[in-house]
């Protein structure tokens, strides 16, 4: 094998190398479980996953939603298997995992998409702590449960891949999001840590910041009616294409250039963010009116 291709790229590889004529799917036969895979984007990157070819797990708490996105794929000629499961219940996590393992010898891959997202200031958040334990509950410890489960098999067959569906919430550090974009650094920084640990063992990680998409969780802000949105169709092309390329991020413009505010003029950075809060009240739902 010639020098150049030892350092080509995996995204040059996945668009030049061909099989008998057709382009190379990275990720065709490989068993990848995608929570939240009942609507939005886990619906659309199961879907996307089953025209590829690979064999797609899906979990969700929503069984029969379930049910007809596996019908879906598997009407389109792909493979796959509903697991109806809440992920906020530690032992039914590790059922779920058991039959994983039981059914089919783990998995390859691993998308933690499911979560739940909450805007709410902290002034109208000081006898809510429920917000803070609802979203570590899905949005943290669900998917380190998932992880810490299925990573034996992993570091058994020398291969896995988590991708971690995200926000870039975690570089802009956003005025009202503080128990969400808190669940999801959490998360972050777990799968970067994880990720230097198991590297010898063929475990890779992918943090997917994503900007604002237009799915049911945006729907009680009113403030994000008429913003700029990625579909989750859209969003599902930059969940495969991490699944295929694996990079330790995939982040937005905007959020990088808020992360380096960050670092190098933090009050400036906290001025420009309370002004661009005030400008963009709580929403209704989040005071508790209808």
């Amino acid at each position: 094998m010639s020098p150049l291709l030892l350092a080509t790229p995996r995204a040059w590889l996945r668009r030049h190398v061909t099989a008998r004529g057709h382009e190379l799917d990275l990720l065709a036969g490989k068993r990848i479980l995608v929570t939240g895979a009942s609507s939005g984007i886990g619906e659309a990157t199961a879907v996307a996953l089953g025209r590829k070819g690979a064999v797609v797990l899906l979990v969700a708490r929503r069984g029969e939603d379930l049910a007809r996105v596996a019908d879906e794929i598997r009407a389109a000629g792909g493979t796959a298997y509903a697991y109806p499961c809440d992920l906020t219940d530690g032992p039914e996590v590790d059922r779920l995992v058991a039959t994983v393992v039981a059914e089919h010898g783990g998995v390859d891959m691993l998308v933690n998409n499911a979560g739940r997202s909450i805007r709410r200031s902290i002034a109208l958040s000081y006898d809510r702590m429920h917000d803070f334990e609802r979203t570590m509950a899905i949005n943290y410890f669900a998917p380190v449960r998932l992880v810490l489960g299925l990573a034996p098999h992993m570091v058994e067959q020398r291969f896995g891949h988590v991708v971690n569906v995200l926000t870039w919430g975690v570089q802009v550090k956003a005025p009202k999001f503080a128990a969400y974009i808190a669940s999801k650094t959490a998360l972050d920084t777990f799968s970067r840590i994880a990720g230097r640990e198991m590297y010898g063992d063929g475990i890779t990680f992918t943090n997917v910041r994503l900007s604002l998409v237009r799915t049911d969780m945006i729907g009680p802000t009113d403030a994000y009616r008429n913003a700029p949105a990625l579909t989750p169709g859209q969003a599902a092309e930059r969940v495969v294409r991490a699944l295929e390329d694996r990079p330790v991020n995939v982040n937005t413009a905007a959020g990088t250039v808020a992360e380096v505010l960050n670092l190098v003029a933090p009050r400036l950075s906290d001025a420009l963010q309370h002004a661009i809060a005030k400008r963009f009240p709580d929403s209704p739902a989040a005071a508790g009116r209808r």
